[in-house]
């Protein structure tokens, strides 16, 4: 992970940025959260369920998760280890599994669900939040420059096997894989201009461009000058000409069978 991509992650708060799930902590629950990065949101989970709960973050990132065990020493209910999603070392154990976030960057995303479910407990729920970066809103349009560089950002994630519409396969992949009661609930992600954090919300794709980038440079799907001018134009826009910015992003969650 590029070392700017932290800036996005790290203000992330459990209310602000998973909604559903702070619906549905409750005291004393055991949650697992898989691709906890910092584990800003990670914390926040540990505050709802209480000393009676109990809470793992887990992230393959080694360096995110010593930031998460630093932030957290004061939690004795949260626990933050290193690990991949898709040999999760845990059956049959929380209430709620969450990746929020995590399966638009996989290459086998129905592999890593089918690796989450197993972590649920019989009647527990299955709680997956993600993008389909497909339908990103815009008004007005952006710069000319910013949009190459967005639609080469999703060629450059499509070559590499993620895909760009996961919120909208979520259903039917928990479908496939056994899961009840699913539901499917629209959390996208809308800022507009009179919001006090309109800049830096609507601004995340200028954020984009200084971190993962400079990795579409290195792979040679935008030069340094469109990576540069995209960033900067784009930044330009969202403080002088930008009215409303949408991330559709879906919470799709489903129930283990007993």
């Amino acid at each position: 992970m590029p070392h700017g991509t932290c800036s996005i992650i790290n203000r992330r708060t459990l209310v602000s940025s998973n909604k559903r799930l702070s619906e549905l902590v409750r005291t004393g629950m055991a949650v697992l959260d898989v691709g906890c990065g910092g584990g800003a949101i990670t914390i926040g989970i540990a505050e709802a369920v209480g000393p009676e709960g109990r809470v793992i973050g887990l992230d393959v990132n080694a360096t995110l998760i010593e930031e998460a065990i630093k932030n957290s020493r004061d939690y004795q209910n949260l626990s933050f280890e290193v690990g991949d999603i898709y040999h999760l070392p845990y059956e049959n154990q929380f209430d709620i599994v969450v990746a929020s976030r995590v399966l638009q960057w996989l290459e086998h995303p129905e592999g890593a669900l089918r690796s989450l479910l197993k972590a649920v407990k019989p009647g527990g729920k299955l709680l997956v939040l993600d993008y389909n970066h497909e339908r990103l809103v815009w008004e007005p349009a952006p710069p000319t420059s910013m949009c190459y560089f967005y639609n080469q950002f999703l060629a450059w994630r499509k070559d590499a096997g993620m895909n760009n519409r996961i919120a909208d396969e979520l259903t039917d992949m928990m479908e496939r894989n056994g899961l009840l009661d699913i539901r499917s609930l629209d959390q996208s992600e809308i800022s507009v201009r009179t919001d006090d954090d309109f800049v830096k919300s609507a601004g995340i794709w200028a954020d984009v461009a200084a971190s993962r980038g400079h990795q579409m440079v290195a792979d040679g799907w935008v030069t340094k000058e469109e990576r540069a001018v995209g960033e900067l134009e784009y930044r330009q826009w969202v403080n002088d000409v930008a009215e409303r910015h949408v991330m559709y992003l879906l919470a799709v969650e489903g129930v283990k069978p007993v």
